[in-house]
């Protein structure tokens, strides 16, 4: 898929937004980290230095998304040829591995201060303060973050703003543990005081929850796991497409910001190869507004069409054996014959003239074995065997004849009422055969059956007159016609 000069100017907003953000996260990270290790070795609360620890791991998982942004956006190359984007996914990754060493660590030491270890904490503003301003630095990163996230579709900075999110909540329940300490002094309740180690019990909980959601996401992602919904609604996109039969097939896996969808498609079987393949486009075009930096490959498969007729069907049967069928016509059989209601087909198929007889009749009676078992309502073929034409050969003019043929043709609107006009007689010796050529204007409302049967009538009496015609080609056009 090529990329426009607009594609590539959007994309490389995109690219410089993502990196900006993740270095705005990466910095607020630093200075959370820092400030929150001063006050909880000042004030040995473990809930502060279980949030120190976690920042501590926020601003590693922070420099992983920040480099996965850099490199994720890159264009494939020939060891990458999906791209980049899954880095992404693989720092989402990293990130849960992270978390979950947070959870252990703090697990640990909740549990040995509760029941081995009792450790004093002593409340203080600054401890209040730094985890207020944690709130409101985590609250806001987290907005950018996930803004920035929905706008160019990265799982690395949902990640962190999801990430981000629980930090505003365990940061509130590290400062409910504080004042649970600082009310258990104020009022001698000796079970408050274990209120710090409690509340970091709880955000390791948080964090696992959270860590465990991201966690089946980004593996899911990295075991090219289908994306929920993906598949219905690509299936709702191309089945509105013109010319689409069904949707038989979709596969989707998915790479930091882009999907790559493949499907299967039926089309009539009936239709030519460029009608086919504008089909398919439409339906790459149909999965692509939906998803925009989708990397859409159809494959389309023929199929027969609810609205296909008698003739399409034995067309197909011919199509499938590489022969062009023509002058198809079919007969009911009288209804007091031994087989009523059934047909019997007149159909002409052109054969490459290098074959034999033989090859040709072979050919042939392949096709026709096959019109029997797919419509077995025909009870007998006739099939008339015609050369198909490969090269142009130059016309010999026959002027004595074109004179009389061209007389003979004019005459016919004396034959035939609906005739107005014959014109434009030509005559040509192609292959040692003469063949000829007219105009014929007809009455513009004529119902095209109706012309059908007026042509055949007109090259039955010329062929008459003039038996040395191998075939005369009449061209019909109402009067109005440029």
């Amino acid at each position: 898929m090529s990329i426009t000069t607009d594609q590539l100017t959007l994309r490389q907003a995109a690219e410089r937004e993502k990196k900006n953000v993740a270095l705005t996260s990466l910095l607020a990270a630093l200075l959370l980290v820092t400030l929150k290790t001063v006050v909880g070795l000042s004030t040995h609360s473990l809930g502060v230095l279980s949030e120190a620890a976690h920042s501590g791991l926020d601003f590693i998982a922070a420099g992983v998304t920040y480099f996965s942004v850099r490199v994720a956006d890159r264009p494939a190359d020939a060891d990458h040829q999906y791209g980049h984007g899954k880095i992404e996914n693989f720092s989402a990754f990293i990130e849960t591995g992270l978390l979950l060493l947070t959870c252990a660590w703090i697990t640990w030491e909740a549990v040995n201060r509760l029941f081995f270890n009792p450790v004093h904490v002593e409340p203080s503003l600054w401890a209040f303060g730094v985890m207020g301003i944690s709130i409101v630095i985590d609250h806001f990163r987290a907005r950018a973050l996930d803004r920035v996230a929905r706008k160019h579709n990265s799982q690395a900075l949902e990640a962190d703003a999801l990430h981000f999110r629980t930090d505003v909540w365990s940061s509130a329940v590290v400062i409910l543990g504080l004042l649970g300490v600082l009310a258990g002094e104020r009022l001698g309740w000796e079970a408050l005081r274990t209120a710090d180690p409690i509340a970091a019990l709880v955000v390791a909980g948080i964090v696992v929850w959270i860590s465990l959601r991201l966690g089946k996401r980004t593996v899911d992602v990295l075991l090219d796991a289908a994306p929920a919904g993906l598949r219905a609604e690509v299936e709702a996109a191309v089945a509105g497409v013109a010319g689409v039969v069904g949707v038989e097939r979709v596969r989707t896996r998915r790479a930091g910001a882009r999907y790559f969808i493949d499907l299967t498609i039926g089309v009539p079987r009936t239709l030519p190869f460029e009608r086919v393949h504008a089909i398919s486009d439409q339906a790459e075009e149909a999965v692509r507004a939906r998803f925009p930096q989708a990397d859409v490959v159809v494959h389309m498969e023929p199929r027969a069409a609810s609205s296909e007729s008698f003739f399409d069907v034995v067309r197909a049967i011919a199509q499938r054996h590489n022969l062009q069928v023509h002058e198809l016509s079919a007969q009911q059989v009288r209804e007091e014959e031994e087989h009523r209601g059934r047909l019997i087909l007149d159909l002409d198929v052109e054969v490459d003239e290098t074959l034999t007889l033989r090859e040709a009749h072979a050919l042939a009676d392949r096709v026709e074995k096959e019109i029997y078992r797919e419509l077995p309502q025909v009870t007998q073929i006739n099939t008339h065997i015609e050369t198909l034409g490969r090269e142009v050969a130059p016309a010999a003019e026959l002027e004595e004849l074109a004179r009389a043929l061209e007389a003979h043709l004019r005459d016919a609107r004396y034959h035939f009422s609906e005739i107005l006009d014959c014109h434009d007689v030509q005559v040509r010796l192609v292959d040692g055969k003469i063949v000829a050529s007219v105009h014929a204007t007809l009455d513009g409302a004529l119902p095209i059956t109706r012309v059908h049967d007026l042509t055949q009538r007109l090259e039955a009496r010329t062929a008459r007159h003039f038996p040395q015609l191998f075939r005369l080609t009449i061209h019909t056009e109402p009067p109005d016609a440029p």
